[in-house]
This record gives C-alpha cells, structure tokens and sequence, in this order.
C-alpha cells in the first residue's frame, strides 16, 4: 500500500513539475525587464500628481535594449533626473529611486552584461517616441 501512495504522489507530481515554465534568470532578461519597469514608472511619474509639477518638462522615456542608442538614451535622462536637484521634486523618494534605477540598468548594461547584449538596430529617433 505505501509503494501505491508514493506511485500516486509521483504521478501527480511529475506532471505538475513539467508543466511549469522553469526558465532561469540570464543577464539579458534581467536587463529587458528592468528596462520595461522604468519605462512604465517613468511614465506613471510624469501622470502623478505629486511629481507632474516637476517630471512635465522631462521627456518621455522608452528603452529598446536592442537599440544601440539606448546608452546615450539613459545617460542623457540620468544627467536631467540629477538636475531636478534644483527644484523641489527631486528630494521625492520616486524621483531618487528613478535615478537610482536607470543607474543600475546603465551598469548591468555596460559592465555585467556586456556580452550578452547584442544591438540589432541604431535608430535614435525610435527611442524619441
């Protein structure tokens, strides 16, 4: 009977265990995700009313890790989020964890996942969207 218990465990595990995507996390993922998160909390940060006041004249961030352009695309949005300092909005802890994070994406970008990136389009006028 205890062998038909563990025969009846097994069967009901095995496909359970299959049938779950396990896709292990690569530098290349890691980098897509982080890139869609800030896209999406940059763009909430322009729409808040907390931060609209200051974010209004920044201007809309898209990040395509395949494009080429995307380094200068974040460099350039790192070095505006760092002159907020002069208004008020920039001491807003959402504004910070926005600089903070497109900081971390532009080092996973250039320094961890050098190789694993590869750009398959130049085109900066697709990131101005």
């Amino acid at each position: 009977m205890a062998l038909f218990n563990h025969l009846l465990l097994l069967s009901c595990l095995v496909p359970l265990v299959l049938s779950s995507p396990f896709i292990p996390p690569t530098c290349y993922t890691k980098v897509l995700s982080m890139a869609r998160e800030i896209t999406q909390w940059a763009a909430h940060l322009k729409r808040d009313y907390q931060t609209s006041y200051c974010m209004a004249h920044m201007p809309n961030l898209y990040l395509d890790v395949h494009n080429a352009c995307v380094m200068y695309k974040i460099r350039t949005y790192i070095s505006l989020v760092e002159e907020l300092r002069q208004r008020r909005c920039a001491y807003t802890r959402e504004v910070r964890n926005l600089g903070n994070n497109l900081k971390q994406l532009f080092l996973f970008m250039s320094e961890k996942c050098h190789g694993d990136l590869v750009f398959t389009i130049y085109d900066c006028a697709a990131l101005e969207r």
